[in-house]
Formats: structure tokens, sequence, C-alpha cells
């Protein structure tokens, strides 16, 4: 995997379609992506402010943390454990911002935005491949691998907690807690499950108490549909969905281009606006799952950051 400086990428920005009408809603929303290329989390501009940047060539960058230069992950080699960073969420706990990080190596961690500290980060190993990861109103965590299974860490006992109650799930890849109902929802290659959270903080237990087909095979990427609270985003290896647990139905999604709705491994909508973000891989080389390419969709805009790797992109704000 390529490893690179921000100095040395360049980075350049090129605005490759209109951003549309103006969008209406706070620029507080800005945009974070998973760069397997520089092994770096970044936070940009907002969807607006990066559709409309005309900036140098290098990324508008607000915020950015990796694991190959923070000292307090020392412990759990980051050379192997970060390599593939795969994910990357925004959520508050007791008022304090933190972004949520897994990486192919094995590494999960949740970081304090405000001190570059994590709260918490274990090395799962490097044939675990995590893929998501949730954080739970009492500061545990949840992760779910592509080697099956889901977990939830009680990190809420310290920085390095290792204790964990483990569900079985083939192909798991997303993971999103429903605060309204408490459910823990995880996403696997051919079901959607549903998880009650029990135990203590200490000795958490997860319970399945529903499993539901996915319409298609594939299943990757699973988010809190913003606008309308307890339905969920979901991505399979065909197309995109809307699942709403109240009625149990899976809700094609349809964009302008039917080709973007393909093999994608992240999606969600700005509150406020609506407005989709979406990044799917190219298939090229160096990397056959990355990109450097994020659209947005309603309006449609495309922007193209030269010299990135990108896996993920999302939405940066409250949950």
């Amino acid at each position: 995997m390529l490893r690179r400086t921000l100095s040395a990428l360049g980075l350049a920005l090129l605005l490759c379609a209109p951003a549309g009408r103006a969008e209406a809603g706070s620029s507080r929303w800005r945009v974070v992506v998973a760069d397997q290329g520089s092994r770096r989390v970044f936070v940009l501009l907002g969807g607006r402010e990066l559709m409309a940047y005309q900036g140098p060539d290098r990324l508008p960058v607000v915020w950015s943390w990796s694991a190959d230069r923070a000292a307090d992950v020392a412990d759990l080699s980051p050379a192997r454990s970060w390599s593939n960073p795969d994910e990357a969420k925004s959520r508050t706990l007791r008022g304090r911002r933190y972004l949520l990080t897994t990486a192919g190596g094995g590494l999960a961690a949740v970081v304090d935005t405000a001190t570059g500290r994590t709260r918490w980060a274990a090395d799962l190993g490097p044939r675990a491949n995590p893929h998501s990861i949730e954080l739970l109103p009492d500061g545990n965590v949840a992760v779910v691998a592509s080697s099956g299974w889901v977990r939830l860490y009680a990190a809420s006992q310290g920085p390095r907690a290792t204790a964990y109650t483990e569900f079985g799930l083939p192909g798991a890849h997303g993971v999103a807690l429903d605060g309204r109902s408490g459910l823990l929802w995880a996403l696997g290659g051919g079901a959607l499950v549903a998880l009650r959270v029990g135990g203590t903080p200490a000795a958490p237990t997860l319970t399945a108490v529903r499993t539901v087909p996915l319409p298609d095979v594939g299943g990757h990427d699973l988010a809190p549909v913003r606008a309308a609270p307890g339905r969920f985003w979901l991505s399979t290896l065909r197309g995109l969905w809307q699942y709403d647990p109240a009625a149990d139905r899976f809700t094609p999604v349809r964009l302008a281009d039917p080709a973007a709705e393909r093999d994608v491994k992240s999606i969600g909508d700005e509150p406020g606006t609506g407005r989709l973000l979406t990044v799917a891989p190219d298939h090229k080389a160096p990397c056959d799952w990355c990109t450097s390419v994020i659209r947005l969709h309603r309006p449609e805009g495309v922007r193209i950051l030269r010299g990135t790797l990108l896996y993920k992109a999302r939405w940066w704000g409250a949950r």
C-alpha cells in the first residue's frame, strides 16, 4: 500500500460537474474521508463549499488523524494494524465529538477530535478485517468484521479494554445504532440483524431479535437516515436501499445515474438539505476497491481528489 505525505500527494481537486442549485442548511456538516493512500482520515469542507472550492492544488483539510502519527496507539502495531483504513464516522458522547475509525489491518479506534487522543483502541488482528464501528451511549463500542462477526467491546471500562461479547454474522460490513429503540443493527453479506444490548457496561450481551434477508447479495454499508430517524440507508452489490424497520420494507433508492447505485461503499444524507453522498470504487490499480471520486446527488456533483485512494466518505457532524 502506498504511503505518502500530504505534500507529496498534491491532492488536486477538480470540479467535474456543477454544484447545481444553491443548498439550504448549515455548512457545519463537513465531509470526512478514509484515505488508504496516505493512511489518514481527513475532514474536509462541507458539500457546498467542497463543490465550489477553487483553492490551490491541495485538499481543504479542516482536521486529520492517522494512527501512524498517534503516539498513544504505538503499542498497537500501527504499521500493520492501520493498513487500509476503511471507516470514518462522527459521533458525540457527553458533549464531546469523536472520530470512529477502523482499518482492514485490524485497528479499531475512538478518537477525541478536540485532543487527538484515543478514548479507546484495539488491535483486532490481521485476519479480522474490521469494516465499521459504532459508539453506544454507555461508552461501549461495537465493531463488525468481514471475517464474520459483530463484537460489542466493554470500551467504557478503559482505553485498552479487551472484554467483548460476540455474535456471528457472515460477511459483516456495517453497524449502526437506532437511538430510539436502542437496537444495534448489523449488516452481513446476506442479512440485516437487529441486536438487543443487555448485561452491564462491564459485561455486555448481544441477543438477536430480528433477522431480515437482504433484497440483494453483498450487503456493505449501513447508515442512519438523518431525515427519517429509525430508518437506514443500505448498499448491496447491485443497488441502494432504504430500510424501514417499522414496516419491514426495503425501498430501492434511485439516482440520476443508475450506474452510481452499484457497488457503493458508503451512503448518507446531509441534514437540512437531504443531499446524498456516496463513494464507489473505480476498480483500477493500485487499489481495486478504492477511488479518488466523491459523488453528491440531488443535486448532482462530482469531485476528484487526485492522489487519494478513498474507501468511504461520510457527512461529518452531530449524530
